[in-house]
C-alpha cells in the first residue's frame, strides 16, 4: 500500500492500526515481525473473547442462587468477582498494548516521513528487540504488582458494595449481591449499634493516632535534647537504655505489660497494695475501664516508642550547625528560647515526613492495641458489633471478619481508611527527592 510523505497518510496509518493490532505494519510499513506481533496478540485475545464474555457477565450477575444443585456444584460468587477482576486487568493490559502499536504505527510513519524510506528488516528486528529487553525485565514485577497488590485492592472496595456476610450471603451455599452503597449508609448513617459502634471507633482511632504520634515525638525531642546538651559522661549507656523499648519485638512488650496491668493479679496494683497506696481489697481497673485503658495504651506506646524519635532527632541535631546555639548563647537567649527558636524549627523541617508516617503507620497500629487490650474492654455496643472501648478500626475489621464473618462491612471500613490516608501517602511521597529527581 502506497504512502506520501507528506504526512497525508497518517489518517491511513492510524485507522489500519486502529481496525486491527499490527495491521499498518504489515500492510503499509513492512515491519513484518513487529505486526506479526502485534497481531499475535490481538488474535489471542480474540480466541479468548468467549471466556473473556463469560468472565464479564458473571462479575456482574455474581451467579444465581441453585438450592437443588450440590453444594459444590453452585455458583460461588468470590470466584467470580475474583475471575472478573483479573479478566479486567487482562483487558487493561491489552488495550495498553493496543495504544501501543497504534502509536508504533504512528512514530514509523513519522520516520518514514522524514528519512523517505522503509526501515530495514533487520533494523526493525533490532527496534523491536531493544525496546522487548527492558518490557521482558519489568514485565515480571508488573504481573506480581497486578496479582498480588492491584487485584486484591479492587476485590476489597468491590466487597464493599456487595452484601458479603454471615449467614446469608456466604458462597457457596448462598449467592452475593450487588447493593451499592446500602452497605456505607447502614455503617455511617442508619443509627444503629452499627453506626454508633463505628462512629466511636473512627473517633478513637484518630486521637489515638494523633497522641501517640505527638506523645513519641516530642518524648524522643525531649529526651534527645537532654542527652545532646547536658553534660552527663554516660550519655551513651542512657541512649542504649532509651532505645531497648523500641528494640524488643512489641508482642512481648506488650504482653509483659498487659500482665501487669492486671486489676486483679497484676504487679503493679499488687506494688500499690504493698506499700500502702491502695486497700487489700481495692483495685485499679487499668485495663478494665474504657477511659483508662485508652490512656494505658498510649502511655505504653510511648514508653515503647519514644526511643525511636529519640535517636531520630539526635542524628537530626547533629546536623545543625554549633554556631547557631553559640550565637543564640551570646545573645542571651535562654535554652527554652533556643529550643524553641532553632532545635525545634530545624528538626521538624526535617523529620516532618516521618511524622506523618508515624501518624498513618499509628492508625493502622494493629499490634499496639490487640497485644495489649485485644480491644476489651467491653462498651454498650460491643454485644452487636463486638467492638471494645480500646478496639481502633483494623483491630475492628479484624474481629468483624474472623468472628462475625461481616466481610462487606469490613471492607467498607477498609476503603474509608485508605481514603483517608492515601492522601498523606501521596503527600509524603511527593516530599521524596526521588519524586522531585534531586540528588540525594
Amino acid at each position: 500500500m502506497r504512502l506520501e510523505t507528506d504526512g497525508s497518510s497518517k489518517k491511513k496509518v492510524t485507522g489500519l492500526a486502529c481496525a486491527f493490532m499490527g495491521l499498518s505494519h504489515i500492510l503499509c510499513l513492512k515491519e513484518y515481525l513487529k505486526g506479526a506481533l502485534f497481531a499475535f496478540v490481538e488474535l489471542v485475545f480474540l480466541v479468548l473473547s468467549p471466556v473473556t464474555v463469560r468472565k464479564l457477565i458473571q462479575l456482574v450477575t455474581l451467579g444465581s442462587p441453585q438450592p437443588d444443585v450440590p453444594v459444590k456444584m453452585r455458583d460461588n460468587s468470590i470466584f467470580m468477582l475474583i475471575d472478573g477482576i483479573i479478566v479486567l486487568a487482562i483487558i487493561a493490559i491489552f488495550v495498553a498494548l493496543y495504544i501501543i502499536s497504534v502509536r508504533s504505527a504512528q512514530k514509523s510513519y513519522s520516520d518514514y516521513c522524514r528519512t523517505g524510506r522503509f526501515k530495514s528488516q533487520k533494523a526493525s528486528v533490532e527496534e523491536v528487540t531493544g525496546r522487548a529487553f527492558p518490557l521482558a525485565g519489568l514485565a515480571p514485577c508488573v504481573i506480581m504488582l497486578l496479582v498480588f497488590v492491584v487485584v486484591p485492592l479492587v476485590f476489597s472496595i468491590c466487597v464493599a458494595f456487595t452484601n458479603y456476610s454471615a449467614p446469608n450471603h456466604i458462597p457457596p451455599n448462598n449467592t452475593v449481591d450487588w447493593v451499592g452503597l446500602q452497605t456505607f449508609k447502614e455503617l455511617m448513617g442508619s443509627g444503629s449499634n452499627w453506626s454508633i459502634g463505628f462512629g466511636r471507633i473512627a473517633l478513637w482511632t484518630l486521637i489515638w493516632a494523633v497522641f501517640s504520634t505527638v506523645t513519641c515525638y516530642f518524648g524522643g525531642l525531649i529526651v534527645a535534647v537532654q542527652l545532646h546538651n547536658s553534660k552527663i559522661k554516660f550519655a551513651p549507656v542512657f541512649r542504649f537504655i532509651f532505645i531497648l523499648p523500641y528494640a524488643v519485638p512489641a508482642v512481648i512488650t506488650m504482653l509483659v505489660w498487659k500482665n501487669l496491668l492486671n486489676g486483679t493479679f497484676g504487679t503493679i496494683n499488687q506494688t500499690l497494695r504493698a506499700i500502702g497506696l491502695l486497700g487489700n481489697d481495692a483495685t485499679i481497673p487499668w485495663l478494665g475501664n474504657a477511659t483508662l485503658a485508652q490512656i494505658m495504651c498510649i502511655v505504653i506506646n510511648l514508653w515503647s516508642g519514644f526511643g525511636y524519635f529519640m535517636m531520630l532527632t539526635m542524628g537530626t541535631m547533629t546536623a545543625i550547625p554549633a554556631d547557631l546555639f553559640e550565637a543564640a548563647k551570646i545573645d542571651g537567649a535562654t535554652n527554652s528560647q533556643v529550643m524553641r527558636h532553632i532545635t525545634l524549627p530545624l528538626v521538624l523541617y526535617q523529620t516532618m515526613p516521618l511524622i506523618i508516617m508515624s501518624f498513618t503507620h499509628n492508625i493502622n497500629n494493629f499490634g499496639i492495641i490487640f497485644f495489649l487490650t485485644g480491644g476489651n474492654p467491653t462498651v454498650a455496643d460491643s454485644t452487636t458489633t463486638l467492638a471494645g472501648g480500646t478496639d481502633i478500626l483494623v483491630t475492628w475489621i479484624y474481629k468483624i471478619t474472623i468472628t462475625l464473618l461481616k466481610y462487606n462491612y469490613a471492607s467498607v471500613i477498609a476503603v474509608l481508611i485508605f481514603v483517608v490516608l492515601a492522601p498523606f501517602a501521596i503527600f509524603q511521597f511527593r516530599q521524596t527527592k526521588a519524586f522531585k529527581e534531586g540528588e540525594v
